[in-house]
């Protein structure tokens, strides 16, 4: 098979599934408590925060809807994040210590993938942050975003 007749993978598939986003998340988050800006965000996380969080950003990424399924959807997600007040330093360092937990941990660093990786990392955290603070309206219920390979329509494949 050519690279211009396989299918193009999701973003889900080409990082490795559940297994590499747990793997990703579990590595980022055990390092939060000695972060000194993260550490306050996160002081009363729950057992659940990291499969939780692998489930959401699995969905999004193009895997199972285990999230909206039980988890309560893109709704829920952005409703944990009401009243926190995160600054832009707090998601600027989330987004720095994921990326460099995923370079740690080989996640794929090829163009194509990290650039949309790190588009969805960008949306996604400004999103947070617009949405934690006080008087903030919530109220609409959002869709589940759905993330894609972007403007590169897929993986560079070696010819």
């Amino acid at each position: 098979m050519t690279a211009e007749s396989s299918p193009v993978p999701t973003l889900y598939e080409w990082m490795g599934g559940l297994a590499a986003l747990e793997k990703l998340l579990s590595v980022f988050y055990a390092r939060v408590p000695a972060d000194p800006i993260l550490a306050p965000v996160f002081a009363n996380m729950s057992a659940d925060h990291v499969p939780h969080v692998a489930a959401f950003v699995a969905e999004v990424f193009g895997g199972p809807k285990r999230y909206s399924a039980e988890l309560g959807g893109h709704a829920n997600m952005i409703h944990r994040h009401v009243g926190r007040a995160l600054t832009d330093v707090q998601r600027k360092r989330w987004i720095l210590l994921l990326l460099d937990c995923a370079d740690e941990l080989g996640v794929p660093s090829d163009p194509e993938f990290r650039s949309a990786f790190v588009a969805y990392l960008e949306w996604g955290t400004r999103l947070a942050v617009i949405n934690s603070q006080p008087g903030a309206d919530v109220s609409a219920n959002q869709p589940m975003p759905a993330w894609g390979w972007g403007e590169v329509k897929g993986p560079y494949l070696e010819k």
